[in-house]
């Protein structure tokens, strides 16, 4: 049902990105990634926000199912930070001319938080399953969560047009029909996310009562 809920989601906001929503009066037709980027970016943060929520309940809890769960959540939101990288590079390339500048800040500062949540799992998988590497996971995970309000604000105070600020106080900077556009794209990539996050932690789970029920039985 969420996986179906999900598909008919990211189909509708296809078609309004590709024949309902108008094209931009400046970038033309490269600007309906737009409609995929910023999504795909929030969709990020939000995974990551998660997977620290889930490592706070462990810390305090004990309970050691949090700890796949943040996993699970931490590596969906590495798989959405890759897709942000790609397609702001894809962006920018065909906007500005540029696949990458390493003087934007909010580019670099975006890179940054990817490459520490990639590093996670270096850390995580370097050390034998367990307590102990259950809690380290959590700390090191509550210790990203403070680069997603600098990576975020990053873009909001750049002075420059290579990452333009669609949101202002003023409220968005488009038409209405785009707006809504916009909005069904962010719920369809959210509700894409959430069902591989359930699918995924469902398939871990189930390997691991497997493991544990071949090691019962072998013993």
């Amino acid at each position: 049902m969420l996986a179906a809920l999900a598909a008919m989601l990211v189909g509708s906001s296809l078609v309004l990105v590709f024949f309902v929503a108008p094209e931009d009066a400046d970038q033309g037709l490269s600007q309906k990634i737009f409609y995929f980027h910023v999504p795909i970016a929030l969709t990020a943060y939000a995974c990551f926000g998660w997977g620290a929520h889930k490592a706070l309940l462990l810390l305090w809890r004990k309970d050691e199912r949090y700890d796949l769960e943040s996993f699970v959540a931490i590596h969906q939101g590495t798989i959405f930070g890759a897709l942000t990288l790609a397609t702001g590079s894809i962006w920018a390339k065909a906007s500005w001319g540029h696949w990458w500048l390493w003087s934007e800040n909010q580019l670099v500062l975006f890179l940054v938080l990817f490459l520490f949540y990639s590093a996670y799992f270096m850390l995580r998988f370097s050390l034998e399953e367990g307590p102990r590497r259950a809690n380290i996971s959590a700390v090191y995970a509550l210790f990203g969560i403070v680069l997603v309000p600098v990576s975020f604000l990053a873009i909001r105070l750049a002075e420059n047009v290579i990452h333009p600020t669609v949101f202002t106080r003023e409220g968005p900077q488009m038409s209405g029909t785009m707006f809504f556009t916009f909005c069904v794209a962010w719920i369809a990539i959210t509700s894409l996310a959430y069902t591989l996050y359930r699918l995924e932690l469902l398939g871990k789970r189930l390997d691991s009562n497997l493991r544990e029920l071949r090691e019962a039985l072998s013993s």
